[in-house]
Order: C-alpha cells, then sequence, then structure tokens
C-alpha cells in the first residue's frame, strides 16, 4: 500500500472526537500526518500546527470542521493542491467541492475510519 500524507483539517486532543481517532488510525497504517487546528496541542505524536504555512507534499486532506467553518480554509485548501479531498460525515460542502473540482482535485464524500478499515484509503 502506498503511503499518503494526509493532512488533518479540525485535528483535536479530544480522544472521542474522529479526528482523534482519524489521526491514529492513519500513522498506525503508516500514512504521515499533518495536524490543523485551532488549538495546540499533540495528536498521534504529531504536533496541531495553525493553517499558516502551506504544505507542498500533502496527498489527501480529510475534513473534520463543518461547512460554515470551511470558507476560511479555502484558500488554504486550494493553494496546498492535494491530490484529493475527504468530506467527512457533516463537512460535505457543494462550494468547496465544485471549487476543488475546478483546480482538479478530486473530492469525496467519504469516511476516513472507515476507508481505512475496509483498505480503501
Amino acid at each position: 500500500m502506498a503511503h499518503k500524507k494526509t493532512l488533518i483539517i479540525g485535528a483535536t486532543t479530544n480522544p472521542s472526537r474522529y479526528a482523534y481517532m482519524a489521526a491514529n488510525r492513519l500513522v498506525a497504517s503508516g500514512h504521515p500526518i499533518v495536524n490543523i487546528g485551532i488549538k495546540r496541542g499533540e495528536v498521534a505524536g504529531v504536533p496541531i500546527q495553525l493553517p499558516a504555512e502551506i504544505q507542498d507534499d500533502i496527498h489527501t486532506i480529510t475534513l473534520y470542521i463543518g461547512p460554515q467553518r470551511q470558507l476560511e480554509y479555502y484558500d488554504y485548501i486550494i493553494n496546498t493542491n492535494p491530490k484529493r479531498i475527504i468530506f467527512n460525515p457533516g463537512t460535505e460542502n457543494p462550494e468547496l467541492k465544485a471549487l476543488a473540482q475546478q483546480h482538479g482535485i478530486e473530492t469525496l464524500e467519504a469516511c476516513t475510519l472507515v476507508l481505512l478499515s475496509t483498505g480503501q484509503y
């Protein structure tokens, strides 16, 4: 399996959140991660950063913030230029999906945890 460097938007240190679970599962599956969030901390051994520095080697962005919070991340997401964006349940956003597709970025409405557990990640 190819390792897909993944940027998690909405990373959190709260173990009951899906973003936290996904970070740990991604790392356990051998995928390097970058955690982006609003609160400092560490998840799966990786610090949570603010969305300041554009990452240039990201395969996948997985979203864990709702559509109303995504607007402030549009430029960051597009400039990161990932190969795909995963809209986890509750993060679906037709506007961002269309914008991503205009820039040649694949979009997927799916659950990162399910994709990992079924070998489809």
